[in-house]
C-alpha cells in the first residue's frame, strides 16, 4: 500500500508510480518507500522541494529513484538558504546540471563508493561553483563555468 502522502506528492508533480518490479521511464518512479522515508524524516515541505528540484528541471525527471531522491534531499538541506533567497537561480542551476548523466557515471563506482555520496559530491561541486564564495570569480580554464 502506498502512503497517501507519497501518492499526493507524485500526483502534484505528475509523476507516475510504477510497480517495483518494472524499470521506470522518464517521469515515473518506483521509489515510494524512499519518498515515504524522506517525508518521515524531513517533512512534506522538504519532500516537495526535493520533488520540485528534480521534476521541474530539465532532464532530471529520469532521476526519480532512490539515489536521485536521497541525493537531492541532501542537496536541498545543504542549499536551504539558497532556495529561500534565490529559488529561481537554484532551479536554473539544476536545469544545467546533467544529473542523469552524472548518475550514470557513478555506476562505475558501484561496489566501491556509495552512489548517493558520489553523485552528491558531483552535484555539490557544481552548486558550489554557482553559489559558493568564489562564484563571482571566473575560472577561464574551467569549461563547467559556462553552465551557470
Amino acid at each position: 500500500m502506498i502512503d497517501p502522502r507519497v501518492q499526493d506528492l507524485c500526483d502534484e508533480f505528475e509523476i507516475r508510480i510504477v510497480d517495483r518490479h518494472r524499470y521506470p521511464s522518464v517521469g515515473e518512479t518506483r521509489a515510494v518507500e524512499t519518498l515515504r522515508l524522506i517525508i518521515e524524516r524531513w517533512g512534506i515541505d522538504h519532500a516537495r522541494l526535493v520533488m520540485s528540484t528534480l521534476a521541474e528541471t530539465a532532464n532530471n525527471r529520469i532521476c526519480l529513484d532512490e539515489v536521485g531522491f536521497w541525493m537531492t534531499s541532501d542537496m536541498v538541506r545543504v542549499g536551504r538558504r539558497i532556495i529561500e533567497e534565490r529559488a529561481s537561480d537554484w532551479l536554473a542551476t539544476w536545469d544545467a546540471i546533467p544529473v542523469g548523466e552524472l548518475q550514470f557515471i557513478t555506476q562505475d563506482l558501484r561496489g566501491f563508493v556509495k552512489q548517493r555520496g558520489a553523485l552528491g559530491g558531483m552535484v555539490y561541486e557544481r552548486l558550489y561553483r554557482r553559489f559558493g564564495p568564489f562564484a563571482d570569480q571566473p575560472d577561464l580554464l574551467d569549461d563547467r563555468r559556462r553552465m551557470a
